[in-house]
């Protein structure tokens, strides 16, 4: 099975490691995109890693793969809780999603509570880290077995 994964990652992502390293850790999306890779290429999944500091270019992209790619991984980051536009886009999919964020959106401030996009995606995974982009993986590829 060739497995390709279109990974999105929302605004703000690229400052990882500098960016509140007290809820983010010091983790670069650098290193997120090799760990991930080395987990995926072990198991022959292709990932592709794309960042956004705009609603429209995700909005673009998600657009753009629909019929390249075997599953979507989003963390829409800050867009989560506010893209009625994301959400539409995705809902236009049919291929696997998985929603991801680095912290658990659940102990944070109370508007971070709501997603506007989960309603659109076959699981959420949040709270593990760089961890939660390799559970997506997985998860992508057990979706796609059964």
């Amino acid at each position: 099975m060739n497995i390709k994964i279109q990974i999105i990652n929302g605004p703000n992502l690229n400052l990882l490691g500098k960016r509140e390293p007290e809820i983010y850790g010091h983790v670069t999306m650098e290193q997120i995109e090799t760990k991930t890779k080395e987990h995926s290429s072990k198991k022959n999944i292709d990932v592709d890693f794309y960042q956004s500091n705009i609603e429209g270019e995700i909005v673009n992209k998600i657009q753009d793969v629909s019929e390249k790619v075997s599953g979507l991984i989003i963390n829409a980051a800050a867009f989560t809780h506010t893209s009625v536009a994301i959400l539409d886009a995705l809902n236009t999919l049919t291929i696997p999603k998985i929603e991801i964020h680095l912290s658990n959106i659940y102990a944070r401030e109370e508007f971070r509570h709501k997603s506007m996009i989960s309603k659109s995606v076959n699981g959420v995974i949040c709270g593990f880290g760089l961890n939660s982009y390799i559970l997506a993986v997985d998860a992508i590829e057990n979706i796609l077995k059964k």
